[in-house]
């Protein structure tokens, strides 16, 4: 399954997240895919893609960066896939 995690960087303060990614690496358990990301222009938030059958994989990883980043999590979908879940209703 996709999840499109918006990440709020604590206090508005990228410095703390590239540090450790620096540092430590995406800090991913096995089972779980970084897909792709995009950052605001003021580095406040990231938009990020990850992918996982498994979404305990997913807190896990959370949990990791939670203490320097408040996260949302939508489970989402291809628009294809959209598209093969609505046709039939149209």
């Amino acid at each position: 399954m996709l999840y499109m995690l918006v990440e709020h960087f604590k206090n508005q303060d990228a410095l703390p997240i590239y540090r450790r990614f620096r540092e430590q690496g995406r800090l991913a358990p096995e089972g779980l895919s970084y897909v792709s990301s995009w950052v605001d222009e003021r580095l406040h938030h990231c938009f990020q893609i990850m992918e996982t059958d498994d979404r305990n994989l997913l807190d896990q990883w959370i949990a990791n960066w939670s203490d320097i980043v408040d996260f949302e999590v939508f489970p989402v979908m291809t628009s294809q896939e959209a598209v093969g879940r609505v046709t039939p209703y149209l």
